[in-house]
Formats: structure tokens, sequence, C-alpha cells
């Protein structure tokens, strides 16, 4: 019984539909439309995964903005200090 529970597993593990290919394994689907269509999940999905790193970047980015204008205002009153008087 066991065995039988181990191998269904196993196979169930190891088969994967043509739709759920990884990038290296679009090149070997064998019907053209098939083919294309993986490419174009792909595109897609890698479309989606751009503007997900594009957000996180702005997202990043906006705590930097506000120290720009501090540091010129320190700028400014370092100016004022006589250095070497």
């Amino acid at each position: 019984m066991k065995r039988v529970a181990w191998t269904l597993f196993a196979v169930a593990l190891t088969s994967s539909p043509a739709n759920a290919a990884t990038p290296e394994q679009c090149r070997f689907i064998e019907a053209r439309a098939e083919r294309e269509a993986c490419y174009q999940r792909q595109e897609t999905e890698r479309l989606a995964r751009q503007k997900t790193n594009e957000a996180r970047q702005a997202e990043q980015q906006k705590p930097y903005e506000p120290m720009a204008a501090e540091d010129a205002q320190l700028a400014k009153a370092i100016r004022g200090i006589c250095r070497g008087c």
C-alpha cells in the first residue's frame, strides 16, 4: 500500500503540463501554437516582474529625496561658519 502511494506521489511530482514549462523548456514544445503561447506567457510574466521591480525601486528612492533638501540646508549653514579665522 505504501509503495503505491509513493509511486503515485512520485508520478504527480514529475509530471507537469506543457503550459507550466520553464523558460528553457518552451523551445522543446513542438507544436508551434503552443510554443508561441508559452513564449507569450513568459513575456507577460517578465513585464509584470519588471513593473514590480520598477515600483519597488521608486518606493526605495522616496525616503532619500527629503534628505537632499536637508543636505542643501546644512551646506548653506556650514558656508556661514568662518574657517581658519
